[in-house]
């Protein structure tokens, strides 16, 4: 069925994140035990806790707005987990995994922080009040994660990838 109103696309948009969110919280796990550096697998299960209560404000937000969210699978965030997860195979475990991980993990941030910022102005325009500071709080999360692992590949995973190889 085509999306033909501003509404119907909020839904679609935010049932998309949804499948994401839920998609994370599959991976992230996996992610967490194929880490070395025990302050990245931390960081994979801090975000999988985040990633749960986010789902949770995708819920609540469908509450609040009477909404009710499709069933679809998020093709872009499927993308980026089935490559992170190639990637796991591919790469020797240690400080490269871990660069790699780092890498794929900030893919997938960047693309919950464009989903995000495009649900909070769509929000804004079509006057869904209680959902903007739920997306903005989930919003706030995604960029911290994003820039923690800035900083861990930055500090560290990059220099030990390089030193070991």
């Amino acid at each position: 069925m085509p999306i033909k109103t501003p509404s119907e696309l909020f839904i679609h948009d935010l049932s998309d994140t949804y499948s994401a969110e839920k998609q994370m919280t599959r991976s992230l796990p996996r992610l967490a035990r194929a880490a070395t550096d025990p302050q990245l697998a931390q960081a994979f299960e801090d975000h999988l806790e985040e990633t749960r209560a986010q789902v949770e404000r995708i819920e609540e937000i469908a509450e609040a707005l009477g909404l009710k969210l499709k069933r679809i699978k998020c093709e872009g965030m499927a993308g980026l987990v089935e490559e992170t997860l190639s990637m796991v195979d591919q790469v020797q475990e240690g400080p490269v995994l871990d660069a790699a991980l780092i890498g794929s993990a900030q893919k997938a941030e960047h693309y919950e922080i464009a989903s995000y910022t495009s649900l909070i102005l769509m929000a804004m325009k079509l006057g869904y009040a209680p959902a903007v500071p739920l997306l903005q709080a989930t919003l706030a999360e995604e960029q911290a994660t994003d820039k923690r692992l800035g900083a861990m590949a930055e500090a560290s995973a990059i220099e030990q990838a390089e030193a070991t190889s």
